[in-house]
């Protein structure tokens, strides 16, 4: 089979290359997923660069997300072989979906809906989960609240504008650009803050008559997560979702007890699968009544994906870019 591997540490574009071998033996409780597309994010540039905290050891084959059907199963495995799914592929051992076939674990796929086509299953799973499970399982989101959402034209970003506005929140979001801030209205932000010319915090101050955000969904981290708390309303809830900047945001607890806001953390893989299954399930739910629109930029072939990733690095991307294999 055809796939991609990084055999070094620097730009995508310079450290993946295409080569042929076979996925490896499957063990217990694995899959293995005849892949039909494979989304591309942030953290397949960070596995290149060597910053990514669950990069095996090289050479591997990235990419985080796959759509795809079970071609052969392991022991205690309790799906058909032949059923579409859609999840999060074994990255972390080095058998990522940048490839004819992949791997996966139960507990990290979920079913693929008939009216869902392979792309939009592909950029689906992280950015839906991460954005449903911060804001309403953790946050407990209340409609009426406002919710700001940072790096609202990335995938996450966008996922959590379309998740906030469809239980019912007033959505800011912010990004950096007339296109990008264009493409925040379109995703369902109510207000966007163009970063580049607008200071977010007097912003979200105006726009909530001074009482601030409830919630702050952040992907970016560091000094954007930590300006945050100065437009943030009492009781709110910081959520530190990932650190695109480069690194994690850091907050005092005097802070937080002077102001009475919590830092909520959110991650979904620390949940019994019954629970997960439950929120798939909502969130097909979501899909299938058009709540929740696409967010590809563009597809490209598998013979593209290291320029696909490079483009990711170099931020042209707005939205999500997939690979058909």
């Amino acid at each position: 089979m055809r796939k991609w591997q990084v055999t070094g540490q620097g730009e995508p574009i310079d450290v993946m290359a295409q080569t042929s071998g076979d996925v490896g033996p499957i063990g217990p409780g694995e899959l293995l997923i005849n892949v039909a597309a494979c989304g591309i994010g942030l953290p397949d540039v960070l596995m290149c660069r060597g910053t990514y905290p669950l990069s095996p050891p090289q050479p591997f084959t990235p990419g985080q997300e796959f759509a795809g059907t079970v071609a052969a199963v392991g022991a205690g495995v309790n799906t058909p072989i032949g059923t579409r799914l859609m999840g999060v592929a074994a990255f972390m051992v080095g058998r990522g979906s940048f490839a004819q076939a992949c791997t996966t674990y139960e507990p990290m796929s979920f079913p693929q809906p008939a009216g869902m086509d392979d792309a939009t299953a592909a950029c689906f799973t992280i950015a839906y989960h991460t954005a449903y499970l911060a804001l309403v399982r953790r946050a407990k989101l209340v409609p009426g609240e406002t919710v700001l959402v940072h790096g609202g034209a990335g995938g996450t970003g966008a996922a959590a504008i379309q998740i906030a506005r469809a239980f019912g929140a007033t959505v800011i979001a912010t990004a950096s650009g007339v296109q990008k801030t264009a493409l925040c209205h379109d995703w369902g932000a109510h207000h966007v803050v163009d970063i580049m010319t607008q200071n977010f915090v007097s912003r979200v101050d105006r726009l909530t008559a001074g009482r601030g955000a409830d919630i702050v969904f952040d992907p970016v981290g560091g000094d954007t997560f930590e300006r945050s708390v100065d437009c943030i309303a009492c009781e709110g809830r910081l959520l530190p979702i990932g650190f695109a900047s480069g690194r994690w945001g850091g907050i005092s607890p005097e802070i937080l007890a002077f102001k009475n806001i919590s830092i909520v953390g959110a991650l979904g893989g620390g949940f019994d699968r019954d629970i997960m299954l439950t929120m798939h399930a909502d969130l097909m739910a979501l899909h299938g009544d058009r709540k929740l629109p696409s967010l590809i930029d563009s597809t490209v072939g598998f013979g593209d994906i290291a320029a696909g990733v490079q483009r990711v690095a170099d931020r042209q991307v707005r939205g999500r870019i997939v690979a058909i294999v």
